[in-house]
């Protein structure tokens, strides 16, 4: 290696490639055009973004570290399938993190603007009829989060975000889960956090989670449990106060 030099920037080359080839994968996962259990051989991704085998290979080893793709015994890595007890787990794990992290925001009354921005765009979105809301879904997740100001919580936070985002665009692909909800429990969630409801934010959530966790588990080929048919209570709220 030379300092200042061409293997520097030769290396800088490569990095982002294997960068853009990785991202380019992971979008097609999300939005379904490679579909689960696909086999990605390093030499049908080398060939299909013209780059060397070793690159690929260091993009596909990527991909496997993000869980993104699965290999096992050293075989041909795949793309990921989820089932059930998979996203019942995922958003287990995420109710056990977010619920804590909207306490703690609730007791210092921190409402993050960009949540607050992410779920307008979602309900910009809904008048329009579209169901395609997973990034501002994921972003108004993710600012509370981060709002927290720990960056351990938000590096575990963003471990979880591609498997996340792949429950998300599922369900939301299913149009089982309209977002009209979403906007009414996501601001109910803010209003709870502003009015230091640190109890009933937690509540809330839970209820938001777990109703997205077990159609998502029934669309999947599970029995989906009865939190997958309770109303919502924002929703319900937000039209009695409208009417």
């Amino acid at each position: 290696m030379k300092l200042g030099g061409f293997e520097v920037a030769r290396n800088i080359v490569i990095t982002s490639v294997i960068d853009a080839a990785a991202e380019d994968l992971k979008e097609q996962v999300l939005r379904r055009e490679l579909k689960p259990d696909t086999p990605l051989t390093e030499a049908k991704v080398a060939e299909r973004y013209d780059i060397a085998r070793a690159t690929a290979k260091a993009a596909i080893e990527r991909l496997v570290s993000e869980k993104v793709l699965v290999r096992r015994n050293h075989k041909t890595a795949r793309v990921v399938r989820l089932g059930p007890e998979d996203v019942r787990d995922i958003y287990r794990t995420r109710a056990y993190l977010e619920s804590e992290v909207l306490r703690r925001l609730a007791l210092i009354k921190r409402v993050p603007d960009a949540s607050r921005v992410a779920n307008a765009e979602i309900a910009a979105l809904w008048e329009t009829g579209s169901f395609d809301v997973v990034e501002p879904d994921m972003r108004f997740h993710t600012a509370l989060i981060d709002a927290l100001g720990s960056p351990r919580t938000s590096a575990m936070y963003r471990s979880l975000a591609f498997e996340v985002k792949l429950c998300m665009s599922q369900l939301q692909g299913s149009q089982r889960l309209s977002p009209e909800i979403i906007v009414a429990e996501h601001a109910l969630l803010l209003d709870l956090i502003e009015a230091g409801e640190s109890v009933r934010v937690a509540t809330l959530l839970q209820e938001h989670l777990s109703r997205a966790r077990e159609l998502l588990a029934g669309d999947l080929g599970g029995t989906p449990g009865a939190e997958a048919f309770v109303p919502s209570s924002a929703l319900a709220a937000r039209r009695a106060q409208a009417g």
